[in-house]
């Protein structure tokens, strides 16, 4: 069972990045602590072990994500049942992410596909799903996520998902597909993407690390970042402000340097399957620290006046998923872990045509 990560700290050294000495605060150590306490809850849902799966009363009360982006429910959903299961056409996978991605709702796009059938960029009909739609906020069904605001592109329709469709359907016919594998970097990507209406700079890149799961593009997660407005807070939590302007490169840092602090923390952490922390997870994970150190170190606060985690944990039987973009090797060595589960708890997304190891 995972401990609670402890907020005790030794003098923590300072680190120096991007020519600015930082004096790191007690929540850059729980920083390391968290996640790894936070990578043994996953590991232990994954083994099947009965709850609790932790003893820190912060984490198991309210709703932490995983530290790995590509392990958490939504991203484990995209990859297993909206990229990889369909037609693997470029202007089709690209249409499929996009089209999740607006919601980032599981039940939307569940929805859709009860209503049409198969979601085809093909025979997309802007209307059909547009209606769709309109009558379930009607109901009184939500159909965007709560995970982040996610604003209107504002076009040419009063109502936010029309716009959105309208977005969608102007990025397929711009021939983004072209221009994103055309793109040079990650970055270059990136501000594709930043160019359209509603994509602001976090929501651009969330998009651009969904779709390089996907075999449209094949960028190392290693290449960019960008730090969203949690991961800020997270960052000047464990650093003070003397980190303003230099986020990307505090990023960088904690993943080149996490060996070295797991080690000098003593801590147990083998990553995700053998997965170093990438970039976008260190950035994740300082919107999880955020959240986390506001009850941890309430004494401790930064440039958001929150005091409070908004979403308290409700357990759920619903069994973790592990299956990964299958350029990134992982998924031989979940097969091997799961097979020595019991079989009702071997996870359906593997069992699924034309998504193998």
């Amino acid at each position: 069972m995972a401990s609670r990560p402890s907020t005790q700290t030794l003098t923590t050294p300072a680190v120096t990045v991007a020519g600015h000495r930082l004096l790191p605060t007690p929540v850059f150590d729980t920083y390391w602590r968290f996640a790894a306490a936070r990578q043994q809850v996953y590991e232990a849902r994954l083994r099947g072990d009965s709850p609790p799966w932790t003893s820190d009363p912060i984490m198991s009360s309210h709703r932490f994500t995983n530290c790995y982006r590509a392990a958490d429910r939504v991203s484990q959903y995209l990859i297993s049942n909206v990229i990889y299961n369909g037609d693997q056409d470029p202007d089709e996978v690209l249409f499929r992410i996009l089209l999740f991605k607006f919601f980032n709702r599981i039940s939307t796009w569940e929805l859709l596909r009860a209503v049409v059938g198969d979601l085809v960029w093909a025979t997309f009909a802007l209307e059909r799903y547009d209606q769709i739609l309109t009558e379930a906020v009607s109901c009184g069904e939500p159909i965007y996520s709560a995970a982040y605001v996610i604003p209107s592109p504002r076009l040419d329709a009063q109502r936010k998902h029309t716009n959105h469709l309208l977005l969608l359907q102007q990025m397929l016919r711009d021939g983004l597909r072209y221009r994103l594998q055309a793109s040079g970097s990650m970055s270059e990507a990136f501000q594709l993407l930043r160019r359209y209406p509603g994509l602001g700079d976090f929501l651009a890149y969330q998009l651009i690390i969904d779709i390089n799961y996907s075999t449209l593009i094949n960028f190392d997660e290693m290449d960019f970042i960008v730090a969203g407005p949690g991961a800020r807070d997270g960052i000047c939590k464990c650093f003070g402000p003397a980190a303003r302007g230099i986020e990307a490169a505090i990023i960088r840092y904690m993943s080149d340097a996490q060996s070295e602090h797991f080690a000098r923390l003593g801590l147990n952490f083998s990553g995700l399957y053998g997965r170093r922390l990438q970039l976008i997870d260190c950035q994740n994970l300082f919107c999880e620290v955020d959240k986390y150190a506001r009850a941890a170190h309430p004494e401790i606060g930064c440039y958001s006046a929150r005091t409070r985690i908004k979403q308290r944990y409700v357990p759920s039987d619903r069994n973790v998923t592990s299956w990964f973009p299958p350029k990134w090797g992982l998924n031989a060595s979940v097969e091997r872990s799961t097979s020595e589960q019991p079989a009702e708890l071997v996870d359906a997304a593997h069992q699924r045509a034309g998504c193998g190891a």
